[in-house]
C-alpha cells in the first residue's frame, strides 16, 4: 500500500484500478472484509503468543522446567517478535500487505506445525530446553509479520473519522486470540499433549493465510499528488513524537504481559486456584479487554481525545497494579486469608488486566496518524518492537523478582512501568 485513501469516499468507477497483473473492481463494503482479516490474523498470532503462556503451568510441568527456565521460554518468544517487528514493517512499506501477511502467516503455521511433530513431550523423551527456546523464538520471528502488516492494511481503507474505531477493533483480535487460547490451549494440552496445542495453532495461522490470499487487496490508488502528499514528511525513526508514543506503548506494556505471562502461575501458586477457573479469569481479562478496546475507538473518534485517554489509561493501569500490589501484601495478615484470596484477588487482578489492555487500538491509531500515510507499517513495527521487548523482558525478569520480593514485588513493578509511561504519552495538541 503507497498511501492511507479514504476508499469509502469515491465513486464506484474510480474504484477501478490495477492491484497487480489485473485491475479489480472494489465496493465500500470491502474495506471490513479487509477488517475482519486484519482480526483473524491478529487473532491467530495471539492464540499463540498469549496462548501459550496461558499454558505455563502444564508447560512447566510438562517440559520439567524451572521457573527461570519457563520464564526464559515464554520470553524468547517474544523476543522473537520484537527482532523482526521492525524489518517486517519495512518491507510492508516496501512490498505491501498482502505479500507480507501471505509469507509471514504461512512461514509460521508450518513451523508451528514442525514444532507439533517434533518439539513435544512424548513417552519416549522430553524435548530439552534449548530445543524449546529456540523454537519458541523462531515462532516469534516468522509471526512478527502481522502485526504492522494488517495495521497497515486497515488504516489504508477506512477514512480518518472511522480509523480509530477500525483498529481498534483489530486490537480486540489480541486478547479475542488470548481469550480463545486461555480457555481451550491448557485444557488442549491437559487432555492431548502439545502436539494438539501447535497444531491447533498451526491451523489457525493457515486459515487466515487463505482469508489473506482471497481478501487482502492493495486500496485503490488516489493518484500521484495524493501519493506525493501521502509520503511527504519526516521518516518515523527520525520523528520524535513518533518514539515517545512508540516508548510508552512498550512501557504500558509491561504490566500487560505480566498478565499474560505469569497471572495464570500467579493464581495457581499464589491464590490456589484450578485449572478451570484460571481459564476463566484470564478469559475474563481478554472478553473485558476486547469491550474496551471496542468502546475506546468510537469514543476518541467521536471527540477527538486519544492523547488525553491513552494518558487516563496508563494513570488507571498504575492505579489498578497499585491495589493489586496492596492486597497480596495484606492477605496473609487477614482473618480467612485464603478465602479472601481466592475470592478478591482474581477480581482485582481481572479489573487491572483490563484497564492495562483497553487502549491499543486508540494509541496504534495515533501513532499511524503522526507517522504519515507512507510509513505505516514502519512506525507500528516500531512500537511493536518496543512492546515484544517487554514479551522478552518481563518473563525473565518475573522469576528474580519473586526470589527477591514475591508477587508483590512484581505488581508493584507493574504499577510503576505505568506509572512511568504517563508522563511520555503526548498531551493533547
Amino acid at each position: 500500500m503507497s498511501a492511507i485513501v479514504n476508499c469509502t469516499d469515491r465513486q464506484p468507477q474510480e474504484l477501478l484500478e490495477d492491484t497487480g497483473s489485473a485491475a479489480r473492481a472494489f465496493k465500500p463494503s470491502h474495506r471490513w472484509k479487509v477488517l475482519g482479516l486484519g482480526v483473524a490474523a491478529n487473532a491467530s498470532f495471539s492464540a499463540t503468543f498469549a496462548g501459550i503462556p496461558a499454558t505455563a503451568v502444564v508447560l512447566r510441568q510438562g517440559y520439567h522446567l524451572s521457573n527461570a527456565e519457563l520464564g526464559l521460554a515464554l520470553g524468547l518468544l517474544g523476543l522473537g517478535v520484537a527482532l523482526s517487528e521492525l524489518p517486517w514493517g519495512l518491507l510492508t512499506d516496501r512490498w505491501g500487505d498482502r505479500r507480507v501477511l501471505l509469507i509471514g502467516l504461512g512461514a509460521t503455521a508450518v513451523w508451528l506445525l514442525v514444532m507439533a511433530m517434533l518439539v513435544v513431550p512424548t513417552r519416549t523423551g522430553v524435548p530439552g530446553v534449548t530445543l524449546l527456546c529456540a523454537s519458541l523464538l523462531i515462532t516469534g520471528l516468522l509471526g512478527g509479520s502481522v502485526n504492522g502488516s494488517s495495521g497497515r492494511a486497515i488504516m489504508g481503507w477506512f477514512r480518518e473519522n472511522e480509523r480509530g474505531f477500525a483498529m481498534s477493533i483489530r486490537q480486540t483480535a489480541v486478547p479475542l486470540g488470548g481469550g480463545l487460547g486461555a480457555l481451550v490451549l491448557p485444557s488442549l494440552a491437559l487432555a492431548f499433549s502439545f502436539a494438539a496445542v501447535f497444531g491447533a495453532l498451526a491451523a489457525a495461522s493457515a486459515l487466515s493465510a487463505l482469508f489473506a490470499w482471497r481478501w487482502l487487496h492493495e486500496p485503490p490508488k488516489a493518484g500521484e499528488g495524493h501519493l506525493a502528499a501521502a509520503i511527504a514528511g519526516p521518516a518515523p525513526l527520525r520523528n520524535i513524537e513518533v518514539w515517545r508514543i512508540a516508548t510508552a506503548i512498550g512501557l504500558l506494556c509491561f504490566p500487560q504481559v505480566a498478565v499474560l505471562t505469569f497471572a495464570s502461575v500467579f493464581l495457581h501458586d499464589f491464590v490456589g486456584l484450578g485449572t478451570a477457573a484460571i481459564s476463566a479469569s484470564l478469559a475474563a481479562v481478554q472478553i473485558g479487554a476486547m469491550v474496551m478496546r471496542i468502546w475506546s475507538g468510537r469514543f476518541t473518534d467521536r471527540h477527538g481525545n486519544r492523547r488525553q485517554f491513552l494518558r487516563f489509561c496508563s494513570a488507571l493501569s498504575a492505579l489498578a497494579f497499585g491495589v493489586l500490589w496492596l492486597l497480596v501484601l495484606a492477605s496473609p495478615a487477614i482473618p480467612g486469608g485464603q478465602f479472601f484470596s481466592m475470592a478478591v484477588l482474581p477480581v482485582v487482578l481481572i479489573v487491572a488486566g483490563v484497564s492495562v489492555s483497553a487502549w491499543h487500538g486508540v494509541a496504534y491509531t495515533e501513532l499511524a496518524t503522526l507517522a504519515g500515510a507512507g510509513h505505516v507499517g514502519t512506525a507500528l513495527s516500531l512500537a511493536n518492537s518496543f512492546v515484544f521487548i517487554g514479551f522478552f523482558l518481563v518473563p525473565v525478569a518475573i522469576p528474580g523478582l519473586l526470589h527477591l520480593w514475591s508477587w508483590s514485588g512484581v505488581w508493584l513493578s507493574a504499577a510503576i512501568c505505568a506509572l512511568i509511561a504517563w508522563p511520555i504519552f503526548l498531551r493533547p495538541a
